[in-house]
């Protein structure tokens, strides 16, 4: 029972990674594919099922629109269709909301999780891994008295939900591993664990450690004030 049992474990490691990546990449294809209207499919337009016709159609209409909005003809039309956008009562307030968060997070320029930090969370002494999103900025930060950053703490395993926090710069401990590396973590439910840094000068505690040195993230030394506008782009 025993050799049976480590065998049929290791054919489940063989097959689970295989079968989860499987799963992903069709559920994106299927969702891009969903995007196309039925009329562009290529049984309509051809008259025969071309597998991934609708991907390519979905990847080269967001190319050539990217190619479009970089010209100064394309960049006036997109400030028109956005101001359009922006009268529509319901629809502006989504649009603006998304087109935000869009601009901060896919912005080469933008310093949104580029960084993964170790924060006490949910209560003092539970340490736990969450990703800068930048600083306070506005009425926010008026309100807050020190300086304060904004992180966003996944949960486990879906990343994709989780909490948004502000917290004391002092609080916050910038990590040396990669933001890849941190989701890994972070999916695994702490199994697969980041490869370790190289050895610093000090064994400060995790929590000694201020937000400041060699890799400062989203100018959060330079306090709320400098980075009024973090969060518009």
């Amino acid at each position: 029972m025993r050799i049976l049992k480590r065998y049929f474990i290791t054919g489940l490691l063989i097959w689970i990674p295989l079968v989860i990546t499987v799963w992903v990449i069709t559920l994106v294809i299927h969702t891009l594919e969903s995007v196309v209207p039925a009329f562009l499919s290529s049984q309509s337009l051809f008259g025969v099922q071309i597998p991934g016709f609708q991907v390519v159609l979905v990847l080269l209409v967001v190319f050539f629109s990217g190619l479009f909005g970089a010209n100064f003809i394309g960049r006036t039309l997109l400030e028109r269709w956005e101001h359009l956008l922006g009268r529509i009562p319901l629809v502006r307030s989504i649009y603006n909301s998304v087109k935000q968060v869009s601009d901060t997070v896919l912005s080469p320029n933008g310093q949104a999780f580029r960084d993964a930090v170790l924060v006490q969370y949910p209560r003092h002494g539970s340490w736990t891994i969450a990703f800068l999103t930048g600083v306070p900025s506005g009425e926010v930060a008026e309100k807050l008295d020190g300086d304060y950053v904004s992180v966003y703490v996944p949960t486990t395993p879906n990343p994709t939900s989780g909490f948004f926090l502000m917290m004391p710069r002092s609080e916050v401990q910038v990590l040396d591993i990669s933001v890849d590396a941190a989701l890994k973590y972070i999916v695994s439910m702490g199994v697969v664990a980041p490869p370790a840094a190289l050895p610093a000068d000090s064994g400060d505690d995790p929590g000694s450690a201020p937000l400041a040195g060699a890799n400062p993230p989203v100018n959060v030394a330079d306090g709320p004030d400098s980075a009024s506008g973090a969060g518009q782009s």
